[in-house]
């Protein structure tokens, strides 16, 4: 398969200009967001903040299907899955814990997980020998995910809380089971773009649940990061389930790609169609 260099470099430029600009925009906030920590310090927790949060996680809760008669909020929804959602309705956030600081520790719990399985991805033989539109895909990607982690840690720190450098507990169980499971590129592309829109989900329900407004654009910056990735993945994965890999090359062969080339990443017409399986709640990946 020919790769060229050139285009396959311009593509990478456009994809890391959309980073810069999120990870710029993070580092801007940063010393604004130290003062916001300050003055919450000062003045305690607002309970109003709290209970927006509530009543916020209750209507997404009810809006996938969650209520206390559910399977999830009977605990009757099997695996790892079920067991969360349900804690989740058992323990709505407490008025001592600062909110922000909780969703941005699990959004860094989250590209902490993704780097993991991108490097873990890297190291496999049928991926580190493969294609190397992916293979360059994968680690370009994971340097992103890495500067994703440290941004969304040094909000968290600004607003006066600790860094999250352990992967999310809740995804990083789906990784470990999946891991016996990865037998071919499309295997991996799959667990990839699994994760990728867990993380583009969840900071898109963050957008509304964050309270202070800088976080909140931050939080989109790099959500269109994590949307970027997620529509390369589910393109790369039509061609491999559509068996042609050759076709995953740059440059690419616009003739010969399937009609549905130009809308598969797209599910009903809609990108981002946040689901239960698919958020993670500000609990899960908070530092304890």
């Amino acid at each position: 398969m020919r790769i060229d260099e050139r285009a396959l470099d311009d593509l990478i430029v456009e994809s890391q200009d959309m980073q810069s600009d999120a990870i710029r925009q993070t580092k801007a906030t940063v010393a604004e967001l130290r003062d916001v920590g300050a003055e919450r310090r000062g003045h305690g927790v607002d309970p109003e903040a709290t209970e927006r949060y509530n009543a916020s996680r209750r209507d997404l809760l009810k809006r996938f299907g969650l209520g206390a008669g559910s399977l999830a909020g009977r605990r009757l929804l099997p695996g790892v899955l079920g067991t969360a959602l349900a804690g989740i309705m058992a323990s709505p956030a407490r008025a001592d814990e600062q909110l922000d600081i909780k969703i941005l520790q699990t959004a860094a719990s989250l590209e902490n997980l993704a780097v993991a399985t991108y490097q873990a991805a890297l190291g496999l033989p049928f991926i580190k020998n493969g294609n190397q539109v992916v293979v360059k895909f994968a680690q370009t990607t994971m340097t992103q995910h890495a500067e994703h982690g440290r941004a969304f840690n040094a909000q968290a720190t600004a607003l006066g809380g600790k860094a999250q450098t352990n992967p999310n507990p809740v995804y990083l169980q789906t990784v470990e089971q999946a891991k016996p499971t990865l037998k071919s590129p499309l295997d991996v592309v799959k667990l990839a773009a699994t994760l990728e829109e867990v993380a583009s989900d969840t900071y898109l329900v963050n957008t509304t649940q964050l309270d202070d407004g800088k976080s909140k654009e931050v939080m989109a910056s790099v959500m269109g990061v994590e949307v970027q990735h997620l529509a390369t993945l589910l393109a790369v994965r039509a061609l491999l389930e559509g068996n042609a890999p050759q076709l995953i090359a740059i440059p690419t062969n616009l003739p010969r790609l399937p009609a549905a080339a130009g809308s598969v990443a797209f599910k009903d017409g809609a990108f981002l169609q946040a689901t239960k399986e698919t958020v993670a709640d500000p609990e899960q990946g908070a530092v304890k």
